[in-house]
Formats: C-alpha cells, sequence, structure tokens
C-alpha cells in the first residue's frame, strides 16, 4: 500500500466523562461506576486513532477560551494531530457523560462550542493544508444547526480542490431528528458514508444491512453498515459486496471511540490503496482494540 495522504477530520472536541457502570443504572438511586475524564468527540477521536496509525491529519473544529479547551488540544498535539482549533470566549468546551454498561453506551451532551464551527475556519484550515488528500467529516457538524454551514463548506470545498470524502453518520437519534432525506442530501456523492446499523435503520429502513447498504450507494459512491459484534458490509455503486467478519474476540470493556477507531482503521487502509476486504479487516482489527479499554482513544 502507499503512504495515506494528509487527512483533514471536521467536527468535534468533547470531554467525555465515561462511567462504565458495575451493573444496570439504578434510576433515583445509586450505582457504582468506574469514572474517567478523557478526551473524546467523534472528529477528535477519530484523528488521534488516524495519528496513531502514522497518518499525517489536520484537526479543525472548536472549543470554548478555557482550560478543557487547552487541554484538548495539548493532547491531540502530543498525539501528532495538527490542530486548526479555533477557541471561543464564553463558550464551553464540549462535554459528554458517557454511561457505559454491558456492551452498550448513553450519551448525555452538551455541544457547547462545537456550535461555533464556521464556514470560514473550514476554509482557511483546508488553505494551509495543501498537501491534503482526503476530508473526513463527523455528521455531528451537519446535525448541528449552529455548524451545519461548516459541514456543508467542508464537503463543497474538498470537491473544488479535488480531495476524496468520507463522513461517518454520528448518531441515530439526531438523525433521526433531522429527517433522513435532509440528510442524505447533504452527503449526496461522498465518496465514503459509515454508517451503524441503527443509523442504517433510520437511513434506508428495517432491510438486511447488505440491502441497506445497496440503498445508500445510491446516494453515496460507497456505503460501509458497521455492526459491531457481527462485523461489516461494504457495497459501492458498481454493486459490489463486500463483508467481514467481526475480528477476533476480545473483551469488551468500554464501546465509546470503537466506530471512531474503525474509521481510521478504514480509512488508512482505504486512502493506502487497499481493497474493501483488507480495509474492512483493518478497521475491525481497531475497533476491537479500542473496546478493550476504556476512553475513545489510543492507549500511550
Amino acid at each position: 500500500m502507499s503512504r495515506t495522504p494528509r487527512v483533514v477530520v471536521v467536527g468535534d472536541v468533547i470531554t467525555d466523562v465515561v462511567a462504565v457502570l458495575s451493573g444496570p443504572l439504578a434510576t433515583g438511586s445509586d450505582t457504582a461506576a468506574a469514572i474517567r475524564f478523557s478526551g473524546g468527540g467523534q472528529a477528535a477521536n477519530t484523528a488521534a486513532w488516524l495519528a496513531a496509525q502514522g497518518a499525517d491529519v489536520t484537526l479543525v473544529a472548536a472549543v470554548g477560551d478555557d482550560e478543557a479547551g487547552r487541554e484538548r488540544i495539548a493532547e491531540l498535539e502530543r498525539v501528532g494531530v495538527a490542530c486548526a482549533v479555533e477557541r471561543h470566549e464564553g463558550y464551553p468546551t464540549g462535554t459528554v457523560v458517557v454511561l457505559a454498561h454491558d456492551g452498550e453506551r448513553t450519551m448525555v451532551s452538551q455541544r457547547g462550542a462545537n456550535l461555533r464551527l464556521t464556514a470560514a475556519q473550514v476554509d482557511r484550515a483546508l488553505a494551509a493544508a495543501p498537501d491534503a488528500g482526503h476530508l473526513h467529516l463527523s455528521a455531528y457538524t451537519l446535525l448541528d444547526a449552529g455548524s451545519r454551514g461548516a459541514g456543508l463548506r467542508a464537503l463543497a470545498a474538498a470537491r473544488e480542490r479535488g480531495l476524496t470524502t468520507s463522513v461517518d453518520a454520528a448518531s441515530a437519534a439526531p438523525l433521526r431528528r433531522a429527517g433522513a432525506a435532509a440528510f442524505l442530501a447533504w452527503v449526496r456523492d461522498v465518496d465514503l458514508l459509515l454508517v451503524n446499523t441503527d443509523e442504517a435503520t433510520v437511513l434506508a429502513g428495517g432491510l438486511d444491512p447488505a440491502a441497506q447498504a445497496r440503498a445508500l450507494a445510491v446516494v453515496a459512491r460507497r456505503v460501509v453498515v458497521k455492526r459491531g459484534a457481527a462485523g461489516a458490509v461494504w457495497v459501492d455503486r458498481t454493486g459490489a459486496v463486500e463483508t467481514a467478519a467481526a475480528a477476533r474476540g476480545v473483551p469488551v470493556v468500554d464501546v465509546t471511540g470503537a466506530g471512531d477507531a474503525f474509521a481510521a482503521g478504514l480509512l488508512t487502509a482505504w486512502l493506502g490503496g487497499a481493497g474493501p476486504r483488507a480495509a474492512l479487516s483493518r478497521a475491525g482489527d481497531l475497533g476491537a482494540l479500542a473496546v478493550s479499554s476504556v476512553g475513545a482513544r489510543p492507549t500511550p
């Protein structure tokens, strides 16, 4: 495979408060948990996993002019991410409380300064990265009305510059609120669309994963449906279908960030010239690595 071109990742930076519950949540009472504060955000996580694979990566995002924002930028720079991240006074850095139990996680979110991301900032970041070959967009940027203009501009500017593009569909609940038709119009003709099974159901209905991917390939040039422990499906507009079994079995400690690791593995392999099968295999390996430890980022 050839070296992966610089990837510009556009989206969110978050502080994750991850609580790995000892048992089912006791609503109205106490539940013991292992609690950890760490860097998060779909875009920031993907950028960190890309950097860990040796890719050149630039993150375009927004944080508050606060201690949390400074910490999030510093930790990303330490792992090799070039941060085109702007600070916004009067807005907090985004925070998500993650409740993890039994292979699932529930998120309670404050988007904060992520809503301040602008189209002008995206244009400046792309102009400063002439070696970029690919743009990856977290769909949270499109699903938040405040940052939607930045997300749409990112995809348009990437096309103008001849970059390939990918979008991670983010989360089923905000997709449902935005509406499938609107979202699919926003991401039309992206080179690669990543969805999990819940997101695929919102966008394509209750079909089997391969059928969901084929339906979505009318919009995106290539579609990957992530099925967690059941593996993944890749479909492109030629009708070619590639399936991958789940990666080797690992103890599931925390699924936070697993999809972001999967995306990074997929992108580094595919942009480096790998075919669908090899790209899915690499993606599955990184996803398995992510679920084996607490937190959404690679462990040092």
